[in-house]
């Protein structure tokens, strides 16, 4: 399988930095929303946060799914 550049294959370790990067955005935006609610802070600041979260999670839902796709296409080789 090839990158999206199309000049590197891609392996599996970046395709697991690819997931487990959103899951540490997901992890650092729940702790503001933590901080926030904690700290009397403005909602805006919760409700950014959260936005991140679900993006993140997108993200990570799409990383997976390449991992899977890369994981049948090694299966097949």
């Amino acid at each position: 399988m090839q990158s999206s550049q199309g000049a590197q294959p891609v392996t599996t370790n970046s395709l697991i930095h690819d997931v487990r990067n959103p899951l540490n955005r997901i992890s650092m935006q729940a702790e503001m929303v933590k901080l926030v609610l904690e700290n009397d802070m403005p909602k805006e600041k919760a409700i950014a946060a959260l936005d991140k979260i679900l993006v993140a999670c997108q993200d990570s839902s799409a990383a997976l799914q390449k991992l899977a796709e890369h994981s049948r296409s090694d299966a097949e080789s």
